[in-house]
């Protein structure tokens, strides 16, 4: 069995004679017409440990743990993790109660286990073909108020509409946002950011108060203005920044030729950490890359606004925010990595076409994130529409079209292999290990990229002039 549709008869096989309903999001993407997901959530009206234990025996490999002793569920997971089941016991006697309980009408539709009519007492099929996202009970958000966060990832992934009192309770509740468990919190918001429309996920975040309750730098972006190179403030350039990554994400030869469309979005389709991809992490750095901008921002005598280190600071502005959110290490470190880097491109544009060196020079600094924040700073600058835009955002393409190529070589390959070793140049010239010796391997690594070192001798010979 490798996917829903094999679970979801799996489980009819294990557990027939047990009374037990589908319901959730599957009886919700079934009724939209969408593809199965990978995950069956099921009411079991009978011992939940031991119809957890009895699908897990039908499924060879597949792993069986509780979820929760307080409110007795249970998870089973297929070999190689494909498919997932969670099992949750019926609340309040009858399936038309438990649906009462939960978040969303759209959410509240189950179907018999063994099939049938889908059970749906609280209008959610109606809501559905309105494009209505309504509360199950007045209650709903007070009783876990993540829901806030919640109806802006379903309203996004699902082209879905708040109703007025859905929307006023999920302002009302989102300051508890703050006493929410930070995973429970981060994995809203990286579905938010996965959707097709992730920028008008966060403008709604932003107008219920969600994001300043889990995010209070992204609301401090408000109301800072910029050059006049900008045509808006932080805030709103931020999220014309996420709306211009998804076209470049949707179309990327549009951006940078045919000729390197499918490699760009097979590297950021690449499994990065978390369950997301290397695309998916992309956006959380179009969320964050200006991040630091209210606490460097300047007026020189000139009159040119300007945010000197904006980018050493956002990096780690970006690091500690997801570290309060628990990402991954890895994630932490690749979204810092854009941040700090997402200006070097720009900085460029005026020594275009780039010499061999200074080529060199960006793929060093950006390393591990330079097809990424290449992307990005596309992106950025479509977003950056102010004085002389056009001309600007037409020289930035040209160059991030000249370098992708190389960036793609470098990132799927790696650094070019080194001429010397550290050690070797330390025997060879008698200097003492130290920050000269990674001085002198950057240089001999740049001519080499150049073309100008071919052998170790000749990096050797060059290093001896060097330090001389």
């Amino acid at each position: 069995m490798t996917g829903p549709p094999g679970a979801l008869a799996l489980a009819r096989e294990a557990l027939g004679g047990t009374r037990a309903w589908l319901v959730g999001g599957a009886v919700r993407d079934e009724l939209l017409g969408k593809p199965p997901g990978s995950d069956l959530d099921l009411v079991i009206d009978a011992d939940v440990a031991n119809a957890a234990r009895v699908l897990a025996r039908a499924a060879p490999g597949a792993a069986v743990f509780p979820l929760s002793d307080e409110f007795g569920a249970w998870r089973v997971v297929g070999r190689g993790q494909v498919w997932q089941v969670d099992l949750n016991p019926l609340r309040g006697g009858t399936i038309e109660a438990d649906l009462g309980l939960r978040d969303f009408t759209v959410n509240a539709i189950a179907r018999p286990l063994e099939g049938g009519a889908v059970v749906d007492p609280l209008g959610g099929t109606t809501d559905l073909a309105a494009g209505r996202l309504r509360l199950a009970a007045p209650g709903a958000i007070a009783a876990d108020p993540l829901r806030s966060l919640r109806l802006v990832r379903l309203a996004c992934e699902l082209d879905l509409r708040p109703d007025h009192a859905t929307r006023v309770a999920a302002s009302d509740g989102a300051p508890g946002l703050a006493a929410v468990a930070a995973e429970r919190v981060y994995g809203e918001l990286r579905r938010v950011l996965a959707s097709r429309r992730p920028g008008d996920g966060m403008r709604l975040a932003i107008e219920l108060g969600v994001a300043a309750a889990v995010l209070p730098e992204l609301e401090a972006l408000r109301g800072i203005e910029q050059s006049r190179y900008h045509h808006l403030d932080v805030l709103d350039h931020t999220l014309e920044v996420l709306d211009h990554l998804v076209e470049v994400e949707r179309d990327p030869a549009a951006a940078f030729g045919p000729e390197h469309a499918d490699a760009i979005l097979a590297l950021l389709a690449f499994p990065l950490a978390d369950g997301m991809t290397r695309g998916e992490a992309l956006r959380f750095g179009a969320l964050l890359h200006d991040i630091a901008k209210p606490q460097t921002q300047a007026v020189p005598p000139d009159g040119r606004i300007r945010f000197p280190g904006h980018d050493v600071l956002g990096a780690e502005m970006a690091r500690a925010i997801l570290g309060r959110l628990h990402a991954a290490e890895k994630v932490r470190v690749h979204v810092a990595g854009l941040t700090r880097t997402h200006l070097r491109l720009g900085f460029l544009v005026h020594e275009a076409p780039l010499s061999r060196r200074a080529l060199y020079g960006y793929l060093d600094a950006c390393d591990r994130v330079v097809v990424d924040v290449t992307v990005l700073s596309v992106a950025d600058r479509l977003a950056t529409r102010g004085d002389r835009a056009d001309d600007a955002i037409a020289r930035h393409l040209v160059l991030a079209r000249e370098v992708i190529g190389e960036a793609l070589r470098w990132q799927l390959e790696g650094r070019p292999p080194a001429l010397v070793r550290g050690d070797e140049l330390v025997r060879a010239l008698g200097i003492e290990p130290g920050p000269i010796v990674g001085e002198l391997l950057a240089a001999i690594a740049q001519e080499a990229f150049a073309g100008a070192l071919r052998t170790p001798q000749e990096a050797l010979a060059f290093a001896a002039e060097r330090i001389a």
